[in-house]
């Protein structure tokens, strides 16, 4: 089954690599982060994690992959994090709260909609954890290199 989740997971994130004009060398690398993040979720969700749980952990999996691959390739980061995001969202969660809504059931469509935004902001809150992290981590590493040079110029 993981097996499974990986293939269908890489397929959908390379789809939108392709979709998204990127190039050759980073197609294999967007589709490695979407099946990074879905079998990372799916693992979470078999071992009884909630769901917004399951997909925070698989948004901090495929981000801290993406920020990797985009320092390697020398390219913005989301060029990574949205393909790889691709596979994670909650588009089945609008679709039933607009046939909830549709069919004038305005509390099951309440539900289903704050339950898809839980989602989909356990999401961003993945990437932005990791993001910030990896931001701070950058400006100290440079205030450290340009401090060094400063005393190097002293003495």
């Amino acid at each position: 089954m993981v097996l499974q989740v990986f293939i269908s997971s890489f397929l959908a994130s390379l789809g939108f690599a392709i979709l998204f004009n990127i190039k050759k060398n980073k197609l294999w690398l967007a589709g490695l982060g979407g099946s990074i993040g879905g079998v990372v979720h799916f693992l979470c969700v078999s071992h009884g994690y909630p769901e917004v749980l399951a997909l925070f952990v698989a948004a901090i999996a495929f981000s801290l992959f993406s920020e990797i691959c985009a320092r390697m390739e020398r390219t913005p980061v989301t060029t990574f994090v949205i393909c790889a995001l691709i596979p994670l969202v909650p588009g089945g969660g609008m679709y039933r709260m607009m046939v909830q809504a549709i069919s004038s059931d305005a509390i099951g469509a309440l539900h289903i909609g704050i339950e898809t935004l839980s989602y989909a902001g356990a999401l961003v809150l993945g990437i932005m954890f990791v993001s910030t992290i990896t931001k701070g981590m950058t400006a100290f590493t440079k205030r450290s290199v340009y401090e060094l040079k400063k005393d190097k110029k002293k003495g």
